[in-house]
């Protein structure tokens, strides 16, 4: 509720809004008939001073865009039309841009890595408080606090060149929060940190939203890290608002009307029979009598690698021994230390582990973006090909077949199931069309042969901002790759992902290997490094088919499509 002469943190009405098209998205120049569809449609919505929202919908429903608007991005940075009322603590985003509503509202972007501009992490969180002239002993304190609050105060002399993405992340987020802001965007903030620090930013939020009274909108794909703490969750679909209401409510919803939406937890509680809430005390208890069912064995390798014990396996990747330091002088980390893994054709591996626990740098060693100070790296006849974390940046012409001309290139998009897509625009591929194109990218050219797979193919962090039906199709393009004899190694933070994608889980901690085995091994009975199942019924279970009888797993409607 609203403090007595206080306005919402946020408040739309009959909001409508069109980003331009073509070259005037960035300057906001466009002509009367050059805007495209209805981005944004007849929102109606009201977020009060000290409440915590949690923002769901699949890959382009509009979360991003209200978010934008909520900071005045829209429409004074992308232009375009916009129509209706739209306020931020009492301001008209009509009249005041995203420089004036600094001071009452935050955002954290998808990318932290554009976000944050100084070349220490120190005077990183310094700079927001010193351009609104802040005194010396104000700033200091204010860095202070939230740099504990959220986990940060070792990383305060750090370099930002030699942080981790999640690091990143963690930065950006401080940055937004540090003036203590009436509205707080978060788009994705947890999608490039590990399960223990995602937990913990959730639960610092919550903590600092009851308080300050800060509002808290939080756009999130893995909802189950989030829906507990929140007061309210609001689903969008193609631009309007689907639904908004109590969390447990909305896992029901979701269940019939978004199954993709739904939470593991959510999806479980169904297979069972039981009512989905979000509170995991009582998804366990309601889960507790129904984890004797038999579950699939998950620790032998997948279709998609070789058997050992059958042939012999060639090796698509060997590390022995790396050293890796990252940073110059005072500045130098200890990224790889002593590290030894193998990477066998046709497997699928996750590589996991905290952020700055070496995942980025153990690929771009294997990719020889960088070199090791000691050890030795032994690649596959065929070499190794990395995709990084952004592949949409790889992506600049408007055909398929500009971007891969030739007989590499064709040979590239048939290796990806893209062949007869040379015509088409970039932008009109679907999510899961343009993360097979950015790989077809990495791998065109390596081979004379007809096929140009690698030995080994490394993703880094390729799920962020996708939907579980976007994960989906990552993951099926990861089974016919791997079919194919070509190694697949992919960093994630998303235990759910990596428990449907992967055959192989190897975790990383301070720059050391320590856990390698089968999803099973790894992935079950965990506190934090365990899917939602498995941490809801005591490892009975990893995925929610397993609690289904077993003539029912492969076509259950309850499962999230992908993990049928």
């Amino acid at each position: 509720m609203n403090l007595p002469g206080h306005s919402p943190a946020l408040r739309c009405s009959k909001l409508d809004y069109r980003y331009p098209l073509g070259v005037g998205a960035a300057s906001g120049v466009a002509g009367k008939d050059e805007y495209g569809p209805l981005a944004l449609k007849s929102i109606d919505l009201e977020v009060a001073r000290g409440e915590m929202v949690v923002l769901a919908g699949l890959s382009g429903s509009g979360k991003t865009t209200l978010l934008r608007a909520a900071c005045g991005l829209v429409p004074h940075f992308h232009g375009g039309y916009i129509s209706g009322a739209l306020e931020v603590a009492g301001h008209d985003v009509r009249h005041h841009g995203p420089a004036e509503l600094a001071t009452e509202v935050g955002l954290v972007a998808q990318d932290p890595e554009s976000q944050v501009v100084s070349t220490t992490v120190l005077a990183e969180l310094r700079l927001p408080l010193e351009l609104r002239g802040a005194r010396e002993g104000e700033v200091a304190r204010a860095v202070e606090e939230i740099a504990l609050a959220l986990g940060i105060d070792h990383l305060l002399d750090r370099q930002t060149g030699t942080l981790s993405g999640g690091e990143l992340q963690r930065v950006a987020l401080a940055a937004a929060m540090v003036t203590r802001p009436a509205l707080l965007l978060l788009d994705e903030a947890t999608s490039q940190l590990d399960p223990v620090a995602a937990e913990g930013l959730i639960w610092a939020l919550r903590r600092l939203n009851e308080e300050f009274g800060v509002a808290v909108i939080c756009c999130e794909h893995r909802l189950e890290r989030c829906l507990e703490g929140a007061d309210r969750a609001i689903a969008m679909r193609s631009g309007r608002i689907a639904f908004d209401g109590d969390p447990d409510d909305f896992l029901e919803w979701s269940l019939d009307e978004e199954p993709d939406l739904a939470t593991p937890g959510a999806h479980a509680l169904r297979a069972v029979g039981s009512r989905a809430v979000v509170s995991r005390r009582k998804a366990r208890q309601a889960l507790a009598g129904a984890c004797s069912l038999d579950s699939p064995d998950r620790s032998t390798v997948a279709s998609g690698a070789s058997d050992p014990s059958a042939a012999q396996v060639q090796t698509a990747l060997s590390i022995r021994a790396v050293e890796v330091s990252l940073g110059q002088g005072g500045g130098e980390v200890e990224a790889l230390r002593g590290l030894d893994m193998e990477l066998l054709q046709g497997e699928r591996v996750a590589l996991m582990g905290a952020n700055g626990a070496g995942k980025t740098t153990l690929l771009r060693l294997a990719a020889e973006l960088i070199e090791s100070s000691e050890g030795r790296v032994v690649r596959g006849e065929r070499g190794v090909a990395m995709l990084p974390q952004r592949p949409a940046d790889m992506i600049v012409r408007e055909r398929v077949g500009d971007e891969l001309p030739g007989v590499a290139g064709h040979a590239a998009l048939r290796a990806v199931g893209l062949e007869g897509f040379e015509d088409a625009d970039p932008r009109d591929l679907s999510g899961g069309e343009r993360q097979r194109l950015a790989v077809a990218l990495v791998i065109a050219g390596r081979s004379e042969a007809d096929d140009p797979l690698p030995s080994a193919l490394l993703l880094d962090e390729p799920t962020r901002g996708m939907d579980r039906g976007r994960k989906a199709d990552l993951a099926g393009l990861a089974t016919e790759i791997s079919g194919r004899g070509c190694a697949v190694l992919i960093a994630t933070h998303d235990v759910e992902f990596a428990a449907g994608f992967a055959d192989r889980v190897v975790l990383l901690a301070r720059g050391r290997v320590i856990a390698d085995g089968a999803v099973r091994e790894v992935l079950s009975s965990g506190l934090h490094f365990a899917t939602e199942v498995s941490r809801l019924t005591d490892g009975a279970a990893l995925m929610p088919e397993d609690l289904l009888p077993t003539h029912d797993r492969s076509s259950s409607p309850t499962a999230p499509e992908g993990l049928r």
